[in-house]
């Protein structure tokens, strides 16, 4: 546990609190976890739980995060794909 949460509560809100603005960043719970333990310095284990944890309590809303998480990615793979063919068809020398 970090030095400046006094208790373990506080630790477990601190890490809510963060996941929290993970979430305001759109990251997956593996980011996150990335995230928490490379900035501020929280084991993955414990970010997963808390993840979980915020998981149960707020079923729908991580459902339609998911959601959201996979249709931004399917939209970002779709404009690269459009990007991808209208760069080759500019490079192209059979260009008219």
């Amino acid at each position: 546990m970090d030095d400046h949460c006094s208790s373990p509560a506080s630790y477990i809100r601190l890490v809510h609190r963060l996941i929290e603005e993970c979430l305001l960043f759109n990251m997956s719970k593996e980011e996150c976890m990335e995230a928490l333990s490379k900035h501020a310095n929280i084991k993955p284990i414990i970010t997963s739980t808390v993840w979980k944890e915020l998981e149960k309590e707020n079923r729908e809303f991580f459902e339609a995060y998911k959601r959201s998480r996979a249709e931004r990615a399917s939209e970002t793979e779709t404009r690269q794909r459009i990007h991808n063919v209208v760069s080759e068809s500019n490079s192209s020398p059979d260009r008219v």
